[in-house]
């Protein structure tokens, strides 16, 4: 009977460490939109449910992993970022649809694909203390043509002091520091002016 509740204990012990936290690379900063400076175009970025819907799974702490939604999550960061360039923004379910980003009247299309990695080297905590967040981005014009690709990482980096109360702090650092670099390659690139 104690090999049995040993064994029992053992097996409860392995699924709860084998579980994956759930945490948010949402933030509610948001870039500068500055009314003088805005290119006076229309964009859309692209962005589907099966896109919302997909869930990733990286390394935490302490043999722990997290887990989230990295185009949800990031999608009103992506549509800040694009509104602090450009006069309009809209949203469009696929570049490929010729008819609906002809009816968007959209110059540009940006269509993200978004990487990440999380780590932790702490064996007592869970949540990740370096997260990286890579977005690379291909920009159509309004005729399904290629004008530029675009890429920008953002890294996140807390301590357990910091995260206390927010296990997603290096995640959403790392957002932060995504939408602060692809704004500023969405200005430095001259084709999408």
């Amino acid at each position: 009977m104690r090999v049995l509740k040993t064994a029992a204990a053992l097996v409860m012990a392995a699924l709860v460490g084998a579980c994956a936290h759930p945490i948010s690379m949402s933030t509610q900063n948001v870039p500068e939109r500055v009314e003088s400076r805005l290119v006076q175009k229309k964009v859309a970025y692209v962005m589907s449910d099966a896109d919302r819907a997909k869930q990733v799974t990286t390394p935490g702490g302490g043999g722990d992993k997290v887990s989230y939604f990295p185009y949800r999550d990031l999608e009103k960061s992506i549509r800040d970022v694009l509104r602090s360039v450009y006069q309009e923004v809209v949203v469009l379910n696929s570049a490929a649809d010729a008819n609906a980003v002809k009816e968007s009247g959209a110059s540009f299309v940006f269509t993200p694909e978004i990487k990440t990695t999380s780590s932790s080297p702490s064996p007592f905590t869970w949540p990740p203390t370096v997260f990286t967040t890579d977005l690379s981005c291909v920009v159509t014009n309004g005729s399904g043509v290629e004008v530029t690709k675009l890429r920008a990482s953002g890294n996140g980096a807390a301590e357990f002091n910091e995260f206390k109360s927010d296990f997603s702090l290096a995640a959403r650092r790392a957002t932060d520091d995504l939408a602060k670099k692809l704004a500023q390659e969405i200005r430095s690139n001259g084709q999408l002016r």
